[in-house]
């Protein structure tokens, strides 16, 4: 299953609606020119200040495998699972000072809007991501050096679309669920907060 588009309740924008998270990846690699393109997109994304906070750690199965499988080692048991042919981790990450060694308060806000630019570029090019919170960060922050400054915000797997029949039960369940969100009611506020949008 590759496609998977949003039951939104009114019309958006193809790529958007058509993104989403699978389980399932082929252990094709990811051409080093597709990942220029995504992280090319992340550079353009809109940040507080053009300070561009986001700092990102690419770890190519294919062509650093020891360095891929020390950051594949801090996931969660169960991110591990589905994640054994996935070519390519990316960790997102954040500096959260300014040049001037103040708080960026925007630093996490800034890095997410890098992320999504990253994988609407990824769906646009026919890849499949999931983004993910469930690893280790000390551990992460341990194994790779990365400065007390940094936030480690996510994990993306990046690569191309596998067949969903080779997960277990319970994932192909979870990757056959049909996609849904709460409603503008319940997250959009109108005028206050707790005044309801209609």
């Amino acid at each position: 299953m590759t496609a998977k588009p949003a039951p939104t309740d009114v019309d958006i924008h193809e790529l958007i609606a058509g993104r989403w998270s699978p389980r399932a990846f082929s252990d094709r690699p990811v051409e080093r020119a597709q990942l220029r393109r995504l992280l090319e997109a992340a550079r353009w994304a809109p940040s507080s200040n053009n300070l561009q906070p986001w700092r990102f750690i690419a770890f190519d199965r294919h062509r650093d495998e020891a360095a891929f499988k020390r950051a594949f080692d801090t996931l969660a048991p169960s991110n591990q699972k589905w994640n054994v042919s996935v070519p390519l981790l990316v960790c997102v990450t954040a500096a959260t000072l300014t040049p001037k060694g103040e708080a960026n308060r925007t630093a996490t806000y800034d890095t997410g809007a890098a992320a999504m630019a990253l994988v609407l570029q990824a769906h646009a090019l026919g890849l499949a991501t999931h983004q993910m919170g469930g690893f280790d960060r000390d551990a992460f922050r341990q194994a790779f050096s990365i400065p007390e400054d940094v936030q480690i915000i996510a994990m993306i797997a990046i690569g191309h679309h596998g067949d969903a029949s080779q997960l277990d039960e319970t994932l192909r369940e979870r990757e056959a669920a049909p996609r849904a969100r709460k409603t503008l009611a319940e997250t959009v506020f109108d005028g206050g907060w707790d005044k309801s949008f209609d």
